[in-house]
């Protein structure tokens, strides 16, 4: 950004972007990867809509052409495939490009103090103080946390892809020995790409493969000029994904707003008993699914363990244990539900009769007995019915000028209605005497 441009603040944590130097034709994406199990890699490859597929052979209209770099989708091998990286570094690329950084960022002068390294790609050359080449050729395995040093301040982006890349993760659990954290610790608070972007994160473990697709496409787009640069909250996550909890999407969240708790797995009950964290976490996995929106935790019989969260897993372990605060939420639930569902139970009760069963008190259903409303729920339904029409002007029999207007086809249809009533009585009375 030029020096005469303001910062302008959307609210109070997200600056909005131009990309003053004009549209962008062609992005490479280079893909690194620290210390984590492939589950990001294996999400992304899954991801639906978008999918990578359409990402690369450039099938969305106004997204840039993709060169993707990943080191297992790749047909290259060895310094084939490296030296788009080393370009990169080295400023000699000649085209825009974007880090996406998968696992957690090792400190890796820990490992260099052993003459080791945590996690690598490639190989680093050696140099002297005067940052020239040995002669000899000496390079060691080039560790991704330095190549992400490197990479970053030129980049257009930096996207941490799934919970270890964002926050640290497992990796980074209480414990670890190699001090492990996020990409957005390790570049520091003030950090910006080359456009003026903080690093932008996509949790979970692993995240869902939309989330990483829809939010890559979302920046591209940025960059190709023919998008705004969507909105993150204060964590870097994209809001639109991450700006309301599990519980609020989740397909079992009635079952605790009434207060019944499942007791073991396998019930169709709230799962927060049994030790769901979904009411405090930031995820969209109960809406969205797991992969082509099938699937995800909740919808298949699981619980939230929070690991799209910045705490992930220390603050919610152990698992499978109820968190501390169900005992006042589960008993102030439960105090309410006993009230809301047999309110619910009366006006479900309405709604599964029809005109004609009201009248006859006779269910013809071949499945099962189903008992006719009594006198006490004739009345309460009464009264329900007067609530629910006054002050509209609709009723069954129609309004006081309807009336007045429709006086003789109203007797006409009256004396139709009376005989259809007396031929569904007899119906009635009929099969009760078969």
């Amino acid at each position: 950004m030029s020096d005469k441009d303001e910062t302008v603040l959307s609210n109070e944590h997200t600056p909005l972007f131009a990309n003053e130097s004009g549209p962008i034709k062609e992005v490479h994406a280079f893909w690194l990867a620290g210390m984590s199990c492939d589950g990001c890699s294996i999400a992304a490859v899954g991801a639906k809509n978008p999918s990578v597929e359409q990402l690369i052979h450039q099938q969305i209209p106004g997204l840039p052409k993709i060169i993707l770099h990943h080191p297992v989708l790749a047909v290259e091998a060895g310094h084939r495939f490296m030296e788009p990286y080393y370009k990169a570094v080295r400023g000699e690329l000649g085209a825009t490009y974007v880090v996406l950084y998968e696992g957690s960022v090792a400190d890796e002068d820990i490992a260099k103090e052993t003459g080791g390294y945590f996690s690598a790609m490639g190989a680093q050359f050696l140099t002297d103080e005067d940052g020239e080449l040995l002669g000899d050729g000496s390079w060691r395995p080039y560790p991704t946390a330095d190549m992400l040093k490197e990479l970053a301040p030129g980049a257009a982006a930096v996207i941490a892809v799934g919970t270890c890349a964002a926050w640290g993760g497992v990796p980074a659990a209480i414990g670890n020995v190699t001090n492990a954290m996020g990409v957005m610790d390790f570049l520091g608070k003030d950090f910006r790409s080359a456009l003026g972007l903080p690093v932008v994160n996509v949790p979970g473990c692993s995240p869902i493969g939309d989330n990483i697709t829809e939010t890559i496409t979302a920046v591209l787009m940025f960059l190709a000029g023919v998008g705004p640069l969507p909105e993150f909250d204060e964590l870097g996550r994209p809001a639109w994904m991450f700006n309301e909890t599990v519980h609020r999407g989740c397909p079992r969240a009635g079952f605790y707003e009434e207060g019944t708790f499942a007791e073991e797995y396998g019930q169709q009950e709230c799962l927060v008993e049994l030790g769901c964290w979904g009411p405090v976490v930031q995820c969209n996995i109960a809406r969205r699914g797991s992969l082509g929106h099938n699937g995800g935790c909740m919808n298949v019989g699981g619980i939230c363990i929070g690991c799209t969260m910045p705490g992930f897993p220390d603050a919610f372990a152990p698992f499978y244990k109820a968190p501390p605060g169900k005992f006042i939420s589960g008993t102030a639930s439960r105090i309410v539900g006993s009230f809301i569902r047999p309110l619910r139970q009366i006006s479900q009760r309405k709604g599964n009769m029809t005109n004609r069963w009201l009248k006859t008190e006779s269910i013809p259903s071949g499945w099962g007995h189903v008992e006719a409303p009594g006198v006490v729920m004739k009345t309460i339904h009464y009264f329900y019915k007067k609530i629910q029409t006054s002050g509209s002007p609709f009723h069954p029999s129609g309004t006081k000028q309807q009336q007045k207007l429709q006086l003789k086809s109203r007797a006409v249809m009256a004396a139709g209605v009376k005989r259809s009533e007396e031929r569904a009585m007899e119906t009635a009375k009929a099969e009760e005497l078969l």
